[in-house]
């Protein structure tokens, strides 16, 4: 007798649940393999799913033809088993309690922040040590996943980052369910990606939703922290694209009162893009982006700046070819290993 379409996909994610503990138990018995395993664990629960297995997921029938406009075709593991665990709270606890023996390896805080995000604002009623705990490296394996989309510029982890920013962070009821420090750094955090995931119209109501700090006197407030952060993180991108895709969204600040020290931060962050030379070394192309950027948000003494830059440049020697120019094209692996596929490993379901 033929399995009905939901029977078939709880069959199937619970192989997977089962999967993921085996390789979970394997890493924690061979301490000289531990790195490769949790790192090939990460790669195959942020692996796409193949046709064959989102028709078992999604509920179709094996008659069905799977359409690429279903809105699925990006649909990863971590989707679908981080919904999973939220429907059926019992199935990731020996996951995530195997998850807390090996807190301080490599690739840990990637894989609970992809599979558990959703349990632990929908689900979890833990202590508020053991909640302490969970935001903590819910943050940090977040920020490591965003790092990685960044470094590939892909938006494979879009999912995760628009629940963060969307189910969580603009509502209250569930942000307040991790410790204060573990939703400060939150925010922070979601300041300096939201711009790369082109969830920008989101802004101010994000800003609204901002939690207080114990140095806000020092810093200002919300759209100065934002601010801050975003200048950070321009500082830190090194894939061309990346920054420029940045640049190309500022304009989302036009309007933003900003205090003066941030003003400054901003303009000499945005400067610092436009010399050929140290200590960024842009390309032409991230030059005039910058310049774009700061006549858009700061248009009086536009020409001024044109008149000294000229004046500079014509001082300035030609820099040396750098690893800008090296970095042109982008590597279209963006995950760190090649997986081994939890799907075939199932394929029986």
């Amino acid at each position: 007798m033929q399995q009905a379409p939901a029977d078939r996909r709880s069959t199937y994610l619970a192989a997977l649940t089962q999967e993921i503990e085996r390789k979970l138990q394997k890493a924690l018995i061979s301490p000289g393999q531990r790195p490769e395993l949790l790192q090939k664990l990460f790669a195959d629960v942020a692996l796409e799913i193949e046709d064959r297995a989102r028709d078992i997921i999604l509920k179709k029938d094996e008659d069905e033809i799977a359409s690429a406009d279903d809105g699925t075709e990006n649909l990863c593991f971590y989707d679908v088993l981080a919904d999973f665990y939220v429907e059926a709270p019992g199935s990731g606890k020996n996951i995530l309690d195997l998850i807390v023996q090996l807190w301080s390896q490599s690739f840990v805080s990637h894989i609970f922040a992809l599979l558990f995000h959703k349990w632990l604002f929908e689900v979890s009623v833990e202590t508020s040590e053991v909640q302490l705990r969970y935001g903590s490296a819910l943050v940090q394996g977040a920020s490591n996943v965003f790092w990685i989309d960044i470094q590939a510029n892909r938006r494979r982890f879009f999912s995760l980052f628009s629940y963060l920013l969307e189910e969580v962070a603009l509502v209250p009821d569930r942000s307040h369910k991790i410790s204060l420090q573990a939703r400060r750094d939150l925010y922070l955090l979601l300041s300096r990606f939201l711009f790369f995931y082109n969830l920008d119209d989101l802004l101010e109501p994000f800003l609204k939703q901002f939690p207080a700090y114990q140095n806000a006197f020092l810093v200002g407030g919300p759209e100065d922290i934002f601010v801050i952060e975003l200048a950070d993180q321009l500082q830190k991108l090194k894939v061309e694209p990346v920054l420029l895709h940045y640049l190309s969204r500022m304009g989302a600040l036009k309007g933003l009162e900003l205090r003066m020290a941030t003003i400054t931060r901003l303009k000499a962050c945005l400067y610092s893009f436009t010399s050929p030379g140290g200590p960024m070394y842009p390309t032409r192309g991230v030059r005039h982006a910058a310049w774009d950027t700061l006549d858009l948000l700061f248009p009086v003494g536009r020409y001024p700046r044109h008149v000294i830059s000229v004046f500079f440049r014509l001082l300035y020697p030609c820099p040396p070819k750098t690893t800008w120019e090296k970095r042109q094209n982008v590597p279209s692996d963006d995950l760190p290993v090649k997986p081994i596929t939890l799907q075939k490993e199932v394929s029986r379901f």
